[in-house]
């Protein structure tokens, strides 16, 4: 907790980050779909050549240094297919970020729980876990309601998450302030 408390600045930067992030899927919402789509090939292109020569180098002291090598091929062949057509991924980025917002989203909520004796206000943490899970299971009932929708329900969702974290933010940053609150937490 005191380094939660002390680092209350780093919090605040997630939030900022994340409400920066919403307000240009709301402006750009057509191209921030698309870089969502050419950031993930160019992340599977990079992943795949990284783990081939991750395999090229176990070969020396593994005799499972195919496995690396198999992952690296397929991951490069999916980050091309993504490059070379970003619609047919569209689906499949919608099925990833749906997961990764359900999973993030119960660890959030789980932290929140776990804070509830910690600090007050807890709740934005949780709340923000909610608002992902909630989006999540949205986008993985609705995959092909497009990029357009999804990237405007990402942007709303990262603006929410964005204010609760800078709240949670300050409300920290008061928690560290206050005396004898080192000397709680320290113990």
């Amino acid at each position: 907790m005191i380094n939660l408390t002390r680092n209350w600045w780093l919090v605040a930067l997630r939030g900022l980050l994340a409400i920066l992030f919403g307000m240009a899927a709301f402006i750009w919402p057509g191209l921030t779909w698309l870089v969502l789509i050419l950031m993930f090939g160019v992340y599977a292109i990079l992943d795949g050549l990284f783990a081939i020569a991750s395999g090229m180098f176990q070969s020396r002291y593994s005799h499972r240094w195919w496995v690396f090598l198999v992952e690296g091929f397929v991951s490069l062949i999916a980050g091309v297919i993504v490059l070379l057509q970003p619609g047919l991924a569209g689906i499949a980025l919608v099925l990833v970020i749906a997961v990764w917002a359900v999973l993030t989203g119960l660890l959030e909520v789980i932290a929140a729980i776990r804070l509830r004796r910690e600090i007050h206000n807890e709740w934005m943490l949780g709340f923000g876990g909610f608002l992902s899970i909630m989006l999540g299971l949205l986008m993985l009932f609705q995959p092909a309601a497009g990029g357009l929708v999804i990237t405007l329900m990402v942007g709303a969702y990262a603006l929410i998450f964005g204010m609760l974290l800078v709240a949670l933010s300050f409300r920290l940053r008061s928690f560290n302030r206050r005396p004898g609150s080192a000397m709680k937490t320290a113990r």
